[in-house]
């Protein structure tokens, strides 16, 4: 194995750990609100690192600019339909999570 070899193991085992916490903030999160922003970012922040490592192993140039063409269109897509769904709630009289006062 090489060092990009290892490299790109290394991106993917973080890239895992983002998508681990996005699942996470799925699940724990109070609201709609709080849970589109851990699933989008943490989401998109995983996506880029598998596309790295990907890159890393491209055998050419084409491949490369494909991969990082495909993270762009994926990233702005999801923040659009993050946005579409959050404002349709807050639309719909879905209020956001406000901390108990104790």
């Amino acid at each position: 194995m090489t060092i990009v070899d290892y490299l790109s193991a290394a991106l993917l085992t973080v890239s895992s750990f983002f998508f681990i916490a996005g699942t996470v903030g799925l699940f724990r999160f109070p609201d709609l609100y709080s849970r589109l922003h851990a699933l989008t970012k943490a989401d998109n922040v995983g996506l880029g690192l598998v596309v790295l490592a990907l890159m890393l192993q491209a055998e050419n140039w084409q491949t490369i600019a494909k991969l990082g063409l495909i993270w762009v269109m994926v990233s702005v897509a999801s923040a659009n339909v993050c946005i579409l769904i959050a404002n349709e709630s807050l639309r719909r009289g879905r209020k956001p999570w406000t901390k108990p006062q104790s």
